[in-house]
């Protein structure tokens, strides 16, 4: 009987380790169950991983190719339903009913230009010229103001008429935002505190808040703030700010909501729509039936009701909707999967990308991008008031679709650059056009260079010019040497380093060192090491 038990009893493990200088190992006299492992002292168990990835979905360039696939699809659908929803409203306007479509086409080859050129932009380059594109759109911004050259469409004045289309600033302002305060806080980063955190963004923030209040657009006041809380959370605020932030932020929609009207109605027919089915609550009604026509599967691609200019803005603020009629529920969930599919490779490359930039610029960008999108389907279902905002890839516009796909573009750049990616990339072996159009960055980490590269002087440039010293490398520990060339004026000597009395040499009346004074004292020739010496 008991050798039966003892057949069919499980089995249990016991964890051994070297017991002595001899390699024999002995018990920790701590069974450990079957599945589980200790890694730590006795009695601490982890599970086992029993899932892991297959490698085609982990492998070095997995993070570019979730950008490429997602983006890629998201662009298509998107002018698919720009084609199908705008029709009808342009051919009631006595125009194509092609127009709208190809024009979207457009700029979705222009689009592309831009995301070619994202690929191939060096980083450093990138966060060279942050600056002075943040100084570019605040300009903008303050000229959009201006009654002859900002464009005023539905009570804002936030488009700038280039003759063949209108230009957004806010959304070049959103972009650069972005990209320098990445800059800033990869500066920073190895001495960043709460308050050089906060002190560089904050303000910068509040000033472009206000342009954008002036126009008035509270979708890119929105917009902005998603950028600043990207920012934040990759440069490591603390939690207790953020719930500081959201009071702050909530008390300000409030103020906002309570001196605008028009704001006001806008929450009101969030919270009850069907108060005002004619005014206020006429847009949001409307986007509901679209979304409840649909059902499952849709009505068909081309076949929807709410578009014969019954739902307004359908082809840019209300595309979700028109794309829930139309293709269903599995339209809906197929575009929300591919929106969490760019937010995982957002923040993959941020995990595994080597320069700090790098990982700041993909969490803001993709907090932005994905935060934007979530706010306009949560709109369009009556989750959150109607605040204006676009798709991203998939609304029509071309300011919002060229720099979004520019975008696109950096986050390629990114994902290109991550370690295993450029060590991949190395090993590959790629075609001519494949080498031109993407081509392998130079190292994981692009140095940060100046603007303006100094050109060494020639043997005979250097008449006229003052000597020039380097200046003593900084010695903390695991901080950059950096060689900062300081300037003599004319007419002075270059300074030397002092040499203490006791070491100075003294000459006789032929020039040369006496011997006793080029020799060490004898207790201290024993103990120094030999010193080198001129030749005779």
């Amino acid at each position: 009987m008991r050798d039966r038990l003892l057949r069919h009893a499980p089995t249990v493990r016991r964890e051994t380790r070297p017991g002595g200088h001899d390699g024999r190992m002995e018990s920790t006299g701590v069974p450990t169950a079957p599945g589980r492992r200790r890694t730590g002292p006795a009695g601490r168990r982890t599970p086992v991983r029993r899932f892991a990835a297959p490698a085609w979905l982990d492998g070095p360039m997995t993070s570019c190719q979730l950008v490429m696939g997602a983006a890629g699809m998201l662009l298509a659908i998107g002018l698919v339903m720009v084609f199908s929803a705008s029709a009808i409203e342009a051919a009631l306007n006595d125009q194509p009913a092609w127009r709208p479509g190809v024009d979207q086409v457009v700029f979705a080859v222009i689009g592309l230009v831009a995301l070619l050129v994202a690929v191939r932009l060096p980083v450093g380059l990138v966060r060279r010229w942050a600056p002075i594109g943040l100084l570019v759109a605040a300009a903008l911004l303050v000229a959009v103001l201006v009654p002859g050259i900002g464009m005023e469409l539905n009570g804002s004045r936030a488009w700038i008429d280039l003759g063949f289309t209108n230009f957004q600033p806010s959304e070049l302002a959103k972009l650069v935002f972005a990209l320098w305060g990445a800059h800033i806080l990869a500066v920073r980063d190895r001495f960043l505190t709460v308050r050089t955190l906060l002190v560089p963004l904050l303000p910068v923030f509040g000033v472009l808040s206000f342009l954008l209040y002036l126009e008035p657009d509270f979708g890119g006041v929105v917009s902005l703030g998603l950028v600043l809380v990207g920012l934040l959370w990759a440069g490591g605020l603390p939690p207790r700010w953020f719930a500081g932030f959201l009071a702050v932020g909530v008390a300000a929609v409030v103020l906002m909501v309570a001196v605008a009207p028009y704001r006001m109605e806008r929450v009101t027919s969030f919270l009850d729509p069907f108060a005002d089915p004619s005014d206020s609550g006429f847009q949001a009604i409307r986007g509901f039936y679209a979304l409840a026509t649909g059902g499952l599967w849709g009505v068909g691609l081309g076949n929807s009701a709410m578009k014969w200019n019954l739902l307004p803005e359908a082809e840019s603020d209300y595309i979700f909707a028109i794309l829930g009629e139309e293709l269903g529920f599995l339209g809906c969930l197929v575009v929300v999967t591919l929106y969490g599919l760019l937010a995982h490779a957002g923040f993959r490359i941020a995990r595994r990308t080597a320069d700090r930039f790098v990982q700041l610029a993909c969490v803001a960008i993709t907090v932005w991008l994905v935060g934007q999108a979530a706010l306009n389907m949560g709109y369009v279902v009556g989750l959150l008031p109607v605040t204006g905002l676009t798709l991203p890839l998939v609304s029509a516009g071309g300011t919002s679709l060229v720099l979004t796909l520019f975008i696109v573009g950096l986050l390629i750049r990114f994902a290109r650059s991550e370690p295993e990616a450029v060590e991949h990339l190395r090993r590959a072996d790629r075609n001519r056009l494949s080498r031109w159009l993407l081509p392998v960055p130079e190292q994981p980490v692009d140095p940060l260079r100046p603007r303006r590269a100094r050109r060494p002087a020639g043997p005979g440039e250097d008449s006229g010019r003052a000597p020039e010293r380097l200046a003593r490398p900084s010695a903390v520990p695991g901080a950059r040497t950096v060689a900062r060339v300081v300037p003599v004026p004319p007419g002075e000597r270059t300074p030397r380093e002092r040499v203490p009395a006791r070491e100075r040499r003294t000459t006789d009346g032929r020039g040369r060192v006496p011997e006793a004074r080029r020799q060490p004292p004898p207790r201290a020739r024993s103990t120094t090491p030999e010193q080198l010496r001129r030749p005779r």
